[in-house]
């Protein structure tokens, strides 16, 4: 096995980040109502088909895509599922995802740090998040490396369903 290598995605690249999403997410369709897993996923997959202006990251290991995840710059206008708009005080790194075979093995966490030294590097004081309840794995993994809830960024897209908001801030901006 080879080194994993962390790059900016290609155009070439978009069905793989597709089939490694999908694949990473299908797990909560499960855990999900019917209708709400198809609202999901076809959020997500309308996400990954125009990616702008985020840039998109992807994990690669012996040529292939393990993972990939999303990093919206700070200032962009955001609507959330029933929720008003407000503009990213910080970079966000959404749609981490990692193709099931390949976790475990620090990938997720990898793009993360990636996604992090991004933010520092073009003098962001902190970076964000967000996640829900059925995302235990990952939630645990950010708070490992550090991040904090930050519930002035939480927001209800349904009755009883919190998408939660996490932040970290840097300590030193360069």
């Amino acid at each position: 096995m080879t080194e994993l290598h962390m790059r900016d995605a290609r155009a070439e690249d978009q069905a793989a980040i597709r089939e490694v999403t999908l694949a990473a997410y299908q797990e909560y369709a499960a855990e999900m109502q019917p209708e709400n897993w198809e609202r999901y996923r076809d959020n997500f997959l309308g996400t990954l088909a125009d990616v702008k202006p985020a840039e998109q990251i992807v994990a690669e290991q012996d040529g292939a895509i393990m993972g990939t995840v999303l990093l919206y710059p700070a200032g962009m206008a955001v609507t959330p599922p029933g929720g008003a708009t407000f503009t990213l005080p910080s970079p966000e790194i959404r749609l981490l995802a990692v193709a099931p075979a390949a976790r475990g093995q620090g990938i997720g966490a990898a793009l993360v740090r990636d996604c992090m030294r991004r933010a520092r590097q073009a003098g962001s004081a902190a970076v964000t998040l967000h996640t829900t309840d059925m995302m235990q794995v990952a939630m645990s993994m950010y708070e490992r490396m550090g991040f904090v809830r930050a519930l002035e960024l939480d927001f209800q897209p349904a009755p009883g369903f919190t998408i939660k908001g996490y932040r970290y801030r840097f300590e030193h901006v360069p």
